[in-house]
Order: C-alpha cells, then sequence, then structure tokens
C-alpha cells in the first residue's frame, strides 16, 4: 500500500472511529494515515478526517477515515458524522473495562444513525498494555462474533495491526460493493471512470458551467 495523495482511484470510503475519550482513536488514525502517534495525547477538537489511498485487488481506494474529535464526551456527534460512512471502527481500551462496557451504547448510537450494510470491527487498542489488561481477549472476541463485527487488538503505539485493522474493513466494504451486496449509492462508494480534482469529491459538487 502507497501512502501519498494519488487523485486516481475508483473508490471513496468514508470509515468512522467512534469509542470513548482517551482510548486512543486519534492515534490509530494518525497510525494509519502518517505513520506517527503522538504522545502528547489531547483531545482532538473539532471533527478531523485524514485520507489514504490503498490497492485492494487491481483497484486503487481511497479512505476517508473520520475521528470524533472529542465530541464524544458531550455526547454530542450527529448524524452529520455517520453519514456516508460505510466502515467504522468502534475502539476501547484493553486496560479500561468501562470503555468496554460501554461499546454496546456505542453499536446501538451506530446502527441509529448508520447504514444497516456498514462494515463494524470492534477494536480493542493499547494491547501492548500487557499488565495492566482489565479486558480478556477471548472475551471481546466473543462478544464481537455475536454481534456480527469483525474483531481485532491494536497498539497504535507500537503500531502493531493497525495497518490489519484498517486493511481488514477497507477490504471487506470492498466485498461489498463488488458483490453487488449493497447498492453502490447507499453507502456513497464513489465509482470514477476518471480523474476528478478532490476538491469535487470531497464537497460532492456537481462540476459546474460547462459550455
Amino acid at each position: 500500500a502507497k501512502m501519498g495523495t494519488d487523485l486516481s482511484y475508483n473508490f471513496v470510503f468514508k470509515v468512522v472511529l467512534i469509542g470513548e475519550s482517551g482510548v486512543g482513536k486519534s492515534n490509530l488514525l494518525s497510525r494509519f494515515t502518517k505513520n506517527e502517534f503522538n504522545h502528547d495525547s489531547r483531545t482532538t477538537i473539532g471533527v478531523e478526517f485524514s485520507t489514504r489511498s490503498i490497492q485492494v485487488d487491481t483497484l486503487t481506494i481511497k479512505a476517508q477515515i473520520w475521528d470524533t474529535a472529542g465530541l464524544e464526551r458531550y455526547r454530542a456527534i450527529t448524524s452529520a458524522y455517520y453519514r456516508g460512512a460505510v466502515g467504522a471502527l468502534l475502539v476501547y481500551d484493553v486496560t479500561k473495562h468501562l470503555t468496554y462496557e460501554n461499546v454496546e451504547r456505542w453499536l446501538k448510537e451506530l446502527y441509529d444513525h448508520a447504514d444497516p450494510h456498514i462494515v463494524v470491527m470492534l477494536v480493542g487498542n493499547k494491547s501492548d498494555l500487557a499488565a495492566q489488561r482489565t479486558v480478556p481477549t477471548e472475551e471481546a472476541k466473543s462478544y464481537a462474533e455475536d454481534k456480527g463485527l469483525l474483531f481485532m487488538e491494536t497498539s497504535a503505539l507500537e503500531s502493531t495491526n493497525v495497518e490489519s485493522a484498517f486493511l481488514e474493513v477497507l477490504t471487506a466494504i470492498h466485498k461489498k460493493v463488488a458483490s453487488r451486496e449493497v447498492t453502490r449509492g447507499s453507502i456513497s462508494a464513489v465509482t470514477l471512470g476518471q480523474t476528478i480534482p478532490t476538491s469535487e469529491v470531497n464537497e460532492n459538487r456537481k462540476p459546474c458551467c460547462k459550455n
């Protein structure tokens, strides 16, 4: 998978990060899109998203990953955040059991606002802190299986499974689109026959004023 801004892509997939504050959502985002980790973990303010293009089969998929921006503390995430999302990483901290207990509430919110076909992965982050673990892997894994979710434990700090988690979600979305299990319109997977300026894609504008 190559990094960088590549204007020629076949699909844009919007993936949202959800979960309690402090579980490492922003660092998962920066690790995947920029290969960076910020030890000074101030809470994100203002909705942020980053993009990265990856290859799946022979296609280029542009992943647009959205971060909750600290709004989760105020229970203020709106339906606009979820609109058009085709994938979600529901993140908890393996060392803080309460963040895992709240997964159920996040799942309900997600399904209240998002497309029913959305691909969801339950992500246990901070797997590097083995000594402080309070959520057993098997427990979370079997919960995910019960709910029909993908599951992975990650460490944004050590870069463990971050790439794998995002790639698995993006590949699963692509499979759904390719199998026509979902209509492309319903999950906003934009198929581009030719290169379109990014500004037009981002703002969903129709090219205007052609003579």
